[in-house]
């Protein structure tokens, strides 16, 4: 498999999937916690939504082939990575990204999918590689892409008040706020609405008491 660097977006969805599978973020509930859970993750996130890829199911395959080490490795990943989206420093996020990066064949030119005739930078992962070092190279590879194309500012912490996730946003208006929108923006729209029900509940009680 290889990672190509205008394929920033997808690397980067994958490491911040990566880092909210941790029991921190799900409240002493790891959602990586044996190498099941691993392929699943794989299966998940692995291929590009909507690309030609180079190497369909070669994240899967992988993980398949994963032992309790390369388990413990991507533990080790997530925590990295995680330091990276809570320290945005530029240089720290280079230095960090490119040390991620390691377990590819260095730069090349690869055939581009989406434009016939035309070609694309990308990253082989070397030969042996295991589940932890593609990770590995798809996480520093997207972390390197945002850095380059939207900068350090997208790398963020989940803004919902009783969530520890982190994200990086590499959406285009750059107006990101949660970790997982589905489920930490619903817990707060969901919050902020019985708080207004709440409110207005109490509101009659209070004019009463005022009136007297």
């Amino acid at each position: 498999m290889q990672v190509a660097l205008d394929d920033y977006a997808w690397a980067a969805g994958i490491a911040t999937e990566l880092v909210n599978t941790t029991a921190e973020v799900w409240r002493g509930d790891d959602r990586l916690p044996d190498l099941a859970a691993l392929v699943a993750f794989a299966e998940l996130h692995g291929d590009r939504s909507g690309s030609d890829d180079d190497a369909p199911g070669a994240l899967t395959e992988l993980a398949r082939h994963g032992r309790p080490a390369d388990l413990h490795a991507v533990h080790a990943l997530r925590t990295t990575v995680r330091d990276l989206i809570d320290h945005p420093d530029r240089a720290h996020l280079i230095a960090g990204a490119t040390r991620l990066t390691s377990p590819g064949q260095g730069a090349t030119l690869a055939p581009d999918p989406a434009h016939e005739g035309r070609t694309r930078w990308a990253v082989p992962l070397r030969d042996g590689a295991t589940i932890a070092d593609a990770l590995s190279l798809i996480c520093g590879m997207g972390i390197l892409g945002v850095v380059h194309t939207l900068g350090e500012r997208r790398f963020r912490a989940c803004t919902a008040p009783t969530c520890r996730g982190a994200f990086i946003d590499t959406t285009r208006p750059g107006s990101r706020r949660y970790c997982m929108p589905g489920l930490c923006g619903n817990r707060v729209n969901v919050a902020n609405h019985r708080a207004r029900q709440a409110a207005t509940r109490d509101r009659p009680a209070d004019s009463e008491q005022a009136g007297r």
